[in-house]
């Protein structure tokens, strides 16, 4: 299959190109500059343009594209960015999509598992409504950019994304862990009560290929463990696993002065179900954190000592 891939020069988009190739696929990487190689695609999704030849011919489309959430303090500014990079990229990718003919077959979109809101205890399913935070406007606005796609036929699937847990990048391998392996790490909220959705990379990578195959899966699909735990268990067990003190806590007012509207989605969480997935019959192979976060660590070792 020619599949192409926004967003793959990031800790998520690399490893799911990685594993695409290692499946046989041929892979194109949409870039924001003037294409270098036989596998970019030129595109600027700031004004809406793609390079319509090169897309041509695709069968899939993997949107990943979009700034961090946590990279910087939430400013006004960053607020627009946050939520601009992700319209924007999307609408541009879905539009070109639907200009092609013959059209791909199928846009997966990335999302996040903040759509739900302060969900609370409450156990969430695809079927549940939008939350009403902040990163829930975000994320309802870019799934709503998906719609020329959808419009013109082609399957879309908005990838509902837990927190993804990796050995070195992203919010856990680039911020948490090292933060823990120094003696720092401890509760988000003076009880940590609230719920974390959770996925590893490597089950990420393997239900987004699996969502690539299945021709019958649409719309919504969250992509996390069907064993949430409460910040306060995924702290315990860091601490287990690295071998660490977890005696400090981060009141929730300490991070609301950087984060200001994504702190409240930090402290409340989501108790999230992957309903679809396990329907459909995937298997996670990390269903436990504890075991989860050891594989990610081992893999990350085994790419250190290689490079």
């Amino acid at each position: 299959m020619k599949v192409a891939v926004t967003g793959g020069s990031g800790s998520l988009g690399a490893a799911l190109v990685a594993a695409l190739r290692s499946d046989g696929h041929e892979v194109l990487l949409l870039v924001r500059r003037r294409s270098a190689a036989p596998d970019q695609i030129e595109w600027h999704p700031d004004t809406g343009q793609v390079d319509l030849d090169r897309l041509a011919g695709t069968e899939a489309v993997v949107n990943l594209a979009g700034a961090g959430l946590g990279d910087r303090p939430w400013t006004p500014a960053y607020r627009r960015t946050v939520l601009e990079s992700r319209t924007s990229s999307t609408n541009t990718i879905a539009t070109a999509m639907a200009a092609l003919d013959p059209k791909p077959r199928v846009l997966l979109s990335q999302a996040a598992i903040g759509y739900y809101g302060a969900s609370g205890d409450a156990v969430v399913d695809e079927d549940a409504p939008a939350g009403s935070t902040y990163l829930a406007e975000i994320v309802s606005a870019w799934e709503q950019a998906t719609a020329p796609a959808a419009v013109a036929g082609i399957r879309v699937v908005t990838m509902r994304t837990g927190l993804v847990v990796t050995g070195n990048s992203g919010a856990f391998g680039g911020r948490l862990i090292p933060i823990f392996k120094l003696g720092l790490g401890g509760r988000i909220g003076w009880s940590g009560s609230q719920w974390w959705s959770w996925v590893t990379l490597t089950d990420w990578v393997r239900a987004v290929r699996f969502v690539l195959a299945r021709d019958d899966i649409s719309g919504p699909v969250n992509i996390s463990t069907p064993e949430p735990l409460t910040n306060a268990e995924i702290t315990t067990t860091m601490g287990r696993v690295l071998h660490r003190p977890t005696v400090f806590r981060v009141p929730g007012f300490a991070l609301k002065l950087p984060l200001r509207d994504f702190a409240e989605d930090m402290l409340a969480g989501q108790r999230v179900s992957p309903r679809k997935l396990l329907e459909a019959g995937f298997v996670f192979d990390q269903p436990t954190f504890e075991a989860g976060l050891r594989h990610e660590l081992a893999v990350a070792n085994a790419q250190d000592a290689t490079s």
